[in-house]
């Protein structure tokens, strides 16, 4: 229940649309809502601005759709990431509108759209890292950023990133998506003056060691301002570069 629906809720009991009981039982599920198995942080979009993201392995078909139908029934928009078509074809069952994007795993309800405020690159240096990159891309359009892409310009052929300066000068963060030894987010941190997030996959061969060389390869570059989230977290880097573009915005 967000704020507005709290007015709502105390105009219906003054206009007797709606008991004081039941008005009482409706703010039972807020700040949160037990189902037992979980509590739905139903206060999490007032804290944080987007409500809380539903991450789907470790749960079951049956605790997912219980999720995803209270959420949704709070929320205008709702994430669920991880997800397989499995639980996509649970979840559109009882929510038809749901929608499923395989290649990024994710199952999005979306009610709202807003225009789009700030502007975020999203980079990745192959074709390999795209399901990373494209839970990066869904996340930050949902969160409401104006994402652009920019895909396949890893350092085996940097010219192909040369040719899209001016992409790399519009933007005000750039999520930066490697696999291998992670080395394009050095390069294009040390080629703009905004904030550049790096996202190690676990694209690469046996030294690879599932990612740990990107991500420690990120770790350690030598270009300033470049800040690294956790192996294959798409939808972190989107909701850190959404989180850094709104500082700047008027409300």
């Amino acid at each position: 229940m967000n704020t507005k629906s709290l007015r709502e809720l105390l105009a219906g009991v003054q206009a007797g649309q709606i008991t004081v009981d039941q008005a009482l039982e409706q703010l039972k599920s807020w700040p949160y809502e037990d189902l037992g198995f979980a509590k739905l942080d139903h206060h999490r979009h007032l804290r944080n601005g987007f409500p809380e993201v539903i991450f789907c392995p470790g749960k079951t078909v049956e605790q997912i759709v219980s999720i995803m139908q209270r959420m949704s029934a709070a929320h205008n928009n709702v994430l669920a990431t991880r997800a397989s078509a499995e639980v996509f074809a649970a979840v559109q069952a009882v929510i038809p509108e749901a929608e499923y994007h395989e290649l990024a795993r994710l199952i999005i309800v979306r009610r709202q759209v807003t225009p789009p405020r700030g502007k975020v690159l999203v980079i990745s240096a192959g074709t390999a890292d795209l399901a990373v990159a494209e839970e990066a891309r869904l996340t930050a359009e949902l969160l409401g950023c104006g994402v652009d892409c920019l895909y396949d310009v890893g350092v085996a052929g940097i010219h192909r990133l040369f040719d899209q300066w001016q992409k790399l000068q519009a933007a005000q963060v750039i999520v930066v998506v490697a696999g291998m030894e992670g080395a394009l987010a050095s390069v294009v941190g040390g080629l703009v003056d905004r904030p550049v997030i790096a996202v190690p996959t676990s694209v690469g061969y046996g030294a690879n060691f599932g990612g740990l060389s990107a991500l420690l390869g990120m770790l350690n570059s030598c270009a300033a301002g470049v800040g690294v989230v956790n192996i294959d977290n798409g939808f972190g880097a989107a909701v850190l570069a959404w989180s850094i573009t709104r500082v700047n915005l008027p409300e």
